[in-house]
Order: C-alpha cells, then sequence, then structure tokens
C-alpha cells in the first residue's frame, strides 16, 4: 500500500461533470489498496474572475484583502470534491489551509510554505476518510489567509507530499506527461518518459505550464517523486521527473543534448536610460523591487569605458508587475539617477534546455543561427549550466519554437 498525494489542477475541475471524473480517479487508486491525499486548485476560469473584480474596483488593492478574495475559489472546488467523493460512497472531508494548518510567511500574493501540520489530516485518513485540501492557500503568522502565488496549488500539493512522507505526488493536468515544446505549437513535439528536476526546474521557470517552478524546486529538495498525468486520460502512462541518479543508463542515452524547448509570454522589458556606471547602482534599482516582492528574470547593463559615463540597464519582469515596478523605480528615481523608463511588452522569452549542454559544445550557435536564418533578431540573451534563453519579438515566438525544435532533432518521426 502507497501514500499518494493527487494534485488536480484547474481544468481538472472546470465543471461538476469533471469533479465527479475526478473522484472516481480517487476511488481507483482507494480500490488498488492506497492511501490518498488530494489537493486541489480553483475551477479554471475562476481565479481569473476573483482577480479581475479586485482590479475592477482597485489596481493596486490591499494586498492582504486580495488573497481573502482570490482564496475563495479552492474553497468551492475543496468542497465539491468533497460531496462528489461521498456521493460515489467514498468518506470524506475538506480541509482549507488554514484549518489544516499550512502556515505561511506573511508576503501575501507570493507567501511560502513554511510548515504544514499533517496531524489532522492524518487522523482523518486513518478514521477512512479522504482530506481534499484547497491548494494555493496558507495563513500567515499574523492569522490572515495567504495565497502562494498563481500556480500554487501544485508547490501546496509537494509540500503537503514531503510532510506526509508520501511515496509519490501526481499532477494530474490537461496533458499526459511533460513534452519536448507546447504540442499544441509544435506538432512533432514528444512526450518524454522521464525527465530530471534539474531539467524540469528550467522549464518551469522558463514558461512550461505543466508544472510551477517552486513545486519542481520544492520537490527536488525534498527528494518527493512526481509524475504528470492527464486527468482526462489516466490510464495513459504520464512523465516521471526524478533525480539525474535515477535517470538510467538507457533514458540517458536516448536523450538528446536539449530536452526541451519553452517560451513564456507573460514577459516585459524594461530599460532605465541614462543610468549611472558606478559601484551600488544595481543594489539601488533592484533591492527596492525585491522589497516589493517583484522578480527580475534577464538583465543586460551597458558597460561605458569612459569615466563618469551614463548607460542603459535592461531587465524582464512578468507583465502583470510592470505597473509596480515603474512605480517602484519612479519613487526611488533620486536614490538611482536615471533619465528615463522605457517599457515594451511586446516581447517573448524562448529557452533552450537539457543536461547534454554540460558536454556539448555548440548549442548556443546552433541556436543562434537558426534564428538569424528566420530573421529573428535578438534582443537580450541569459544562460545557465543547462539553459540559453533570448528575448524575441512576440510575434515570431511560435516560428523561433517550430525552428529550434527540428534544429535539435526534437521532431518525432
Amino acid at each position: 500500500m502507497a501514500l499518494l498525494v493527487l494534485k488536480f489542477g484547474g481544468t481538472s475541475v472546470g465543471d461538476t461533470t469533471r469533479i465527479k471524473n475526478v473522484a472516481n480517479i480517487v476511488k481507483k487508486e482507494l480500490d488498488a489498496g492506497h492511501q490518498v491525499a488530494v489537493v486541489v486548485s480553483a475551477m479554471s476560469g475562476t481565479t481569473n474572475q476573483l482577480v479581475k473584480w479586485t482590479q475592477e474596483i482597485s489596481a493596486l488593492p490591499d494586498a492582504r484583502e486580495y488573497d481573502a478574495v482570490v482564496a475563495a475559489g479552492e474553497q468551492i472546488t475543496a468542497g465539491l470534491t468533497a460531496v462528489a467523493l461521498q456521493a460515489i460512497g467514498i468518506p470524506s472531508r475538506s480541509w482549507l489551509g488554514w484549518q489544516v494548518p499550512i502556515r505561511t510567511d506573511g508576503m501575501h500574493g507570493r507567501a511560502r510554505i513554511q510548515e504544514i501540520d499533517t496531524e489532522i489530516l492524518k487522523k482523518t485518513m486513518l478514521d477512512g476518510q479522504v482530506p481534499v485540501v484547497a491548494g494555493f492557500q496558507g495563513i500567515s503568522p499574523e492569522g490572515r489567509i495567504t495565497t502562494v502565488g498563481r500556480g500554487g496549488s501544485d508547490t501546496a500539493a509537494v509540500a503537503l507530499a514531503a510532510a506526509l512522507k508520501a511515496d509519490r505526488c501526481d499532477i494530474y493536468t490537461d496533458v499526459d506527461g511533460v513534452y519536448t515544446c507546447d504540442p499544441r505549437i509544435v506538432t512533432k513535439a514528444r512526450k518524454l518518459n522521464k525527465i530530471s528536476f534539474e531539467e524540469m526546474l528550467e522549464m518551469a521557470s522558463l514558461g512550461a505550464k505543466v508544472l510551477q517552478t517552486r513545486s519542481v524546486e520544492l520537490a527536488m529538495k525534498e527528494r518527493v517523486r512526481l509524475q504528470v498525468k492527464s486527468t482526462f486520460a489516466e490510464d495513459v502512462a504520464g512523465t516521471f521527473v526524478v533525480t539525474e541518479e535515477e535517470m538510467s543508463e538507457a533514458d540517458m542515452l536516448e536523450q538528446q543534448v536539449i530536452s526541451g524547448i519553452t517560451y513564456s509570454r507573460d514577459e516585459a522589458k524594461i530599460t532605465l536610460k541614462a543610468v549611472e556606471d558606478k559601484p551600488g547602482v544595481s543594489a539601488k534599482i533592484f533591492g527596492p523591487l525585491a522589497e516589493q516582492g517583484i522578480n527580475v528574470d534577464m538583465i543586460v547593463q551597458n558597460i561605458s569605458e569612459e569615466k563618469n559615463a551614463r548607460t542603459d540597464m535592461t531587465f524582464t519582469v512578468t507583465r502583470g508587475d510592470v505597473d509596480r515596478a515603474v512605480k517602484t523605480l519612479e519613487d526611488n528615481r533620486a536614490a538611482i539617477g536615471f533619465a528615463a523608463v522605457h517599457v515594451d511588452k511586446d516581447v517573448a522569452k524562448v529557452s533552450v534546455v537539457g543536461l547534454g549542454m554540460r558536454s556539448h559544445v555548440g548549442v548556443a550557435q546552433t541556436m543562434f543561427r537558426t534564428l538569424a536564418e528566420k530573421n529573428i533578431n535578438i534582443r537580450v540573451i541569459a544562460t545557465s549550466e543547462i539553459k540559453i534563453s533570448v528575448l524575441i519579438e512576440e510575434a515570431y515566438t511560435e516560428l523561433a519554437l517550430r525552428a529550434l525544435h527540428t534544429a535539435y532533432g526534437l521532431d518525432a518521426a
């Protein structure tokens, strides 16, 4: 008998028919003799609607009240899922983040999970009930409802699996695994049977929608075995996310130098014009942004050899953070010292990821040559040990993905 944590995303619980299907999936695992705890997201579209209503009232709402509103979606789904389980004869009880409790820090909207008290959930399972936990939400040290960021139900599920010492955490979604690229754009994309935590972490952080970045990071740290499966084809094998050591020799031989190609349209380029080129300026720019919880990604600074010269500083943030970022920079204009702020939202980030980059040369050359052949201009470049990312004009995103997928030999036969 295994202890499983099953997490169902927004599309999996998109309406009452789908919630009934989720209940049947849970029943199959119970019939197989497993213990099960369930984590659910809000029904697809619900969180977006709650965010929209909040922003219609205030462009910059109080973060505590924002969390109180947007956390409501998971409460509805958790209750409906428990009802669906009860309707097919499975004792079940829903639990909200504060009831478990899932304790977080006080960073509303992007709270980090600090501890999960599993006592009440273990008792629920020992009593023969299936606990259904509302993902995405927790409770702050001040006793306020917090949310752990968009896609945070994945993180909550992994954190719960780690706390319960579960044998596996299955992430059910609308795709049947992790693909070499988005199959909706690249029709020749291939499903991977296994992928390493390192590669999945890079792909998630670079725009792959299958798993949330922090969930992969936590799973890697806590050694939680993950499986990505389809809610709508649960009998189809999914993709396992494992340690590099768990990748067999056959797995490694079958892998290409590049395992996947990802993209993100949720990008905005901010350029500070005429910034002083002197020590400490970067800290004055990125320190206040960090204090506001704004994540900065790609960074480029033009370096001048002239003494006391002014240069431009370019970086990217998510589009949802643009207004707050610009306001923060303007509030600190005197301390930073810059002439103007320019924003460009018509950009996208395209990345290639693969463990093979550690031992193979020419990966960057292939990327740059392929994009040049398609007349796609690169605006910003960022690299790590197993990834290369470029910022391009958004209109060329799909062309770039298809061209790169072919160039790296990832197309399915």
